[in-house]
């Protein structure tokens, strides 16, 4: 499989003509890679098995499986209203305000304006402290829980829940409770952790074919709940085995409940012909093809873009890094 994997990325890549990709498969416990092309045009070096690519919104669903990490502690309740944890949490409306609960944030039915991601100059510990503050400003497009409609504002709040509960930053919290006993040593929230080793810049398309360097390189730090982790391909296929499997690390230390790991994966809201799937989980989206089921989570950050599918019947998963924003379909979400 692994000469054939190669074969097809390759094909891709020099199709569309993007700089870089790193791609991982997971199926029955065995693991195949393929990379091609370099970090960057303009600094180019060849993209490897070390090689870090941001992979924006798939980091939800690390934010979500924190929350049931802290679910199963007895310290978070998804049916509780945010305020039990954020209580200076004020919204356009004041009746959402008052009633939303941490299931809307990680399911998407919140019903407030999801794209603002936060002010790149606060970068201090307080970013997300300061943000909650921010989302006053946000409309509210629609009733809470009257539909779905994709929310990075959401998640971020969430992560200020992670905080508020855990008494750490949102970044230490995800490291306790993820990264370190999965064994995730590739996977880093800031930059300065980041340009010590090698690392994809993001590029962009011109209209006539060449990619370009995308600046500014980093997100704001207030959108790390959303999408603010970068990593190699090893640790996304890391996630995807962890995803698949019993709730265990591979050292066996248990993280979740098979249950609550599974429950994770099922819909709690349905969306049948939406762009983004068929139904959302507990972060994850999605999709029923031919009567087989896709559970994923793509992203999409400066210049870059990542494809994440798991089928869980088949014990099948596969990750996909590119340092270009073209070459995405169906689109990011």
């Amino acid at each position: 499989m692994a000469n054939r994997l190669q074969e097809i990325v390759t094909e891709h890549a020099e199709r569309i003509g993007v700089p870089g990709v790193a791609a991982g498969v997971y199926l029955d416990g065995a693991e195949e890679y393929a990379f091609y092309g370099v970090t960057s045009v303009e600094n180019p070096l060849p993209v490897d098995e070390d090689t870090l690519f941001q992979f924006g919104s798939t980091g939800k669903t690390f934010t979500s499986t924190a929350i049931m990490r802290l679910v199963e502690a007895g310290k978070i309740d998804l049916q509780a209203p945010v305020r039990r944890y954020v209580p200076e949490l004020v919204l356009a409306d004041e009746t959402t305000a008052e009633t939303v609960t941490v299931l809307n944030l990680l399911n998407h039915t919140a019903g407030w304006s999801g794209d603002y991601l936060g002010s790149a100059q606060d970068l201090g510990d307080d970013a997300l402290a300061k943000y909650v503050t921010q989302m006053a400003t946000l409309p509210q497009e629609y009733p809470l829980g009257a539909g779905v409609s994709y929310n990075n504002a959401s998640l971020s709040l969430a992560g200020r829940v992670i905080e508020k509960v855990t008494g750490q930053r949102f970044e230490d919290a995800i490291t306790e409770l993820i990264l370190r006993p999965l064994g995730m040593e590739h996977s880093y929230f800031f930059p300065t952790d980041i340009m010590t080793r090698r690392f994809v810049v993001g590029h962009t398309k011109g209209e006539d074919g060449t990619f370009t360097v995308a600046r500014p390189w980093a997100m704001p730090r207030s959108g790390a709940p959303a999408g603010g982790i970068t990593a190699n391909a090893g640790d996304q296929v890391a996630w995807i085995r962890f995803h698949l499997g019993d709730g265990t690390a591979t050292d066996g230390t248990r993280l979740l409940s098979r249950e609550t790991l599974d429950l994770m994966k099922q819909p709690t809201v349905h969306m049948v012909g939406s762009a983004i799937g068929d139904h959302v989980g507990i972060s994850w989206l999605m999709e029923d093809v031919d009567g087989v089921r896709l559970v994923g989570h793509g992203g999409s950050t400066i210049g870059q873009q990542s494809a994440f599918q798991m089928v869980p019947e088949r014990n099948f998963g596969i990750t996909v890094l590119t340092n270009a924003d073209a070459g995405s379909h169906p689109p990011s979400r």
